[in-house]
């Protein structure tokens, strides 16, 4: 057993939704490596299965739960779930998302909605479900993951950044309203990190690509692994005077222009 610290996350319990891959894989990894048991949820049971194999390889208990987090009866199902294995929940991590690269005038309402459903409606959903069992033991950790497009607009994607920017602001009011129980909520903001979903960016616009990439002070997009850091800091007893707020992760993205050259 490690002796309890600061980054100790031993015993405690966290979900991650869209954990199975990209940056929720390597968030979750990160949990896992401070000590706590994760909860993979995510539609895929196959990638699911290995990711939760490889949170066990830590050393830690990993729980896999085939879930769509856009809809009430899975998500109750989710926790529940949880419940049964663990006895509790500590964190979550609300990280799964899509994104619809359109201009606004192409988009149907179908996708317009679909986009906030997954990003948005399931942020909120799961943190109704989960808060109960953070009031019960007497606190907990949400954390939302956002996007530098929470304060910025797109206009090749307006729905993912009216999304991200709704899961900012779902972010302070939780913040606000549950401050009382113990439970701080916060947003991180990835900016430009190497996964899937940017992958076909880099095939189909490397000219935009390559903008983007000298956007950035820090003069390289970022590895999913750099985010771990973050989310352990903000799951962890070292953040309990942390709530409501907004943590970049994006190589200086954010910190000011930067003429392209």
């Amino acid at each position: 057993m490690k002796d309890a610290g600061l980054f100790d996350l031993t015993g405690k319990v966290a979900i991650v939704t869209g954990g199975n891959g990209g940056l929720g894989r390597a968030m979750a990894q990160g949990l896992a490596e401070a000590g706590a048991n994760i909860v993979i949820a995510a539609r895929s049971a196959d990638k699911n299965a290995k990711a939760a194999e490889e949170v066990q390889a830590l050393g830690v208990k990993a729980l896999p739960v085939k879930a769509d987090v856009t809809l009430e009866e899975d998500v109750r199902a989710m926790v529940r779930q949880a419940m049964e294995v663990f006895g509790r929940v500590d964190i979550l991590v609300n990280n799964v998302g899509v994104l619809y690269r359109k201009q606004p005038e192409e988009l149907s309402l179908e996708e317009w909605n679909s986009v906030l459903r997954v990003n948005l409606d399931s942020a909120f959903l799961c943190s109704r479900e989960v808060y109960p069992h953070m009031k019960r033991v007497g606190g907990g950790k949400i954390i939302n993951i956002a996007s530098t497009a929470s304060l910025f607009g797109s206009d090749s994607a307006a729905s993912y950044s009216t999304s991200k920017g709704g899961m900012l602001q779902l972010a302070r009011s939780l913040a606000l309203a549950w401050a009382k129980d113990n439970i701080q909520v916060n947003a991180i903001l990835p900016g430009w990190f190497m996964t899937e979903m940017t992958a076909d960016l880099h095939k189909r616009n490397p000219q935009r690509a390559r903008a983007i990439t000298q956007r950035i002070p820090a003069g390289r997009w970022g590895s999913p692994l750099e985010l771990r850091g973050v989310v352990v800091f903000l799951a962890s007893p070292a953040s309990s005077y942390v709530t409501g707020a907004a943590i970049a992760v994006d190589g200086g993205y954010t910190s000011g222009l930067r003429p392209l050259s």
